[in-house]
């Protein structure tokens, strides 16, 4: 059971946005929070893939290109990242833009540095033992906690949910994401094209010159991401397929050949765009589990934050 002044043992599956900013709302209530996520290192999909060609490292943000800040409460957390210098603003992508410096994952390790996360451990199940929660899986903790948080993409989420949370199971499972496949292309030359960044142009959702980006180094990097309807479509193809066909619409937009390739790599997300659940945070006090992300408000990285923080915020006020 919980100590006697209410402060408990917490375990949240995923070190993304939703996680991390739950993770930081119950460390400031007291609370001792231990988290684990599957990927190599922070980001989630914030990411930021490192390449090396020719001995110079480039850098693309092959996830989320960038987000904006609306609501109050994130207005505020992000104004403290930019006092940090881990984001700033980009006025290609509009306005109120904001990308992390030097790359989109640099707020995300800035919180993960204030917490115990256990990176590479994939959680399979979640399994009760008495009144307390024992995760399951490739490097999971032989330790118990007093509550646990699923802060996963909705797909994952569900599996883990189920057993113990049939609602919130089964509204993950019927909150479904779009795929994205991500092309990385790094080139000798810059390419022929004013234009920093390409939006909805035949296979392409969203293209851009990643080294516009403030705080990013010289070398011509592009990120190509496919649109939702053109990534399910060709969801299994080959990634070098996928290479040739979104550069070809790369060069279709700009209207000249591209200059010969340092580098190119293509990444498939399965749960890149979240869906909407038109929810904020779920909790079940009884049992002690909950689950937060942007899948239950909506596809922003706003909404990532601001569910992990509503959560945190009914679990551990006291």
């Amino acid at each position: 059971m919980p100590e006697a002044d209410g402060a408990m043992q917490i375990a949240i599956v995923g070190a993304g946005m939703a996680g991390l900013s739950c993770a930081t709302r119950l460390a400031a209530l007291g609370h001792d929070v231990a988290l684990f996520d599957k990927g190599r290192g922070p980001g989630g999909r914030m990411a930021t893939r490192r390449v090396e060609a020719d001995g110079t490292m480039l850098r693309f943000d092959h996830g989320a290109q960038y987000f904006t800040a609306r609501d109050p409460r994130f207005v505020e957390q992000v104004a403290r990242w930019e006092r940090e210098g881990v984001v700033a603003r980009w006025d290609v992508a509009g306005e109120d833009a904001w990308v992390g410096t030097p790359a989109m994952n640099a707020p995300i390790k800035a919180m993960a540095g204030r917490h115990d996360v256990q990176f590479g451990t994939r959680i399979e199940q979640l399994l009760r033992d008495g009144d307390r929660w024992q995760l399951d899986g490739d490097g999971a903790p032989d330790r118990r906690f007093d509550a646990v948080v699923v802060a996963l993409p909705a797909e994952q989420a569900g599996p883990l949910l189920q057993p113990h949370a049939s609602a919130m199971g089964n509204l993950a499972d019927a909150t479904s994401s779009d795929p994205c496949w991500t092309v990385m292309a790094a080139f000798e030359q810059r390419l022929p094209s004013e234009q920093d960044s390409i939006r909805h142009h035949g296979a392409i959702g969203w293209a851009a010159r990643n080294n516009a980006k403030p705080g990013r180094g010289s070398a011509e990097c592009w990120v190509v991401q496919a649109s939702p309807d053109w990534s399910r479509a060709h969801l299994e193809d080959e990634a070098t397929a996928v290479e040739t066909a979104l550069l070809d619409q790369l060069a279709d937009a700009i209207g000249a050949p591209l200059p010969p390739r340092l580098a190119i790599s293509a990444h498939r997300w399965r749960f890149a765009r979240s869906g909407s659940a038109g929810e904020e945070a779920l909790w079940d006090a009884q049992q002690r589990i909950g689950v937060c992300g942007d899948w239950l408000i909506g596809p922003r990285v706003e909404a990532a934050y601001l569910s992990g923080l509503l959560l945190a915020e009914t679990v551990g006020g006291r």
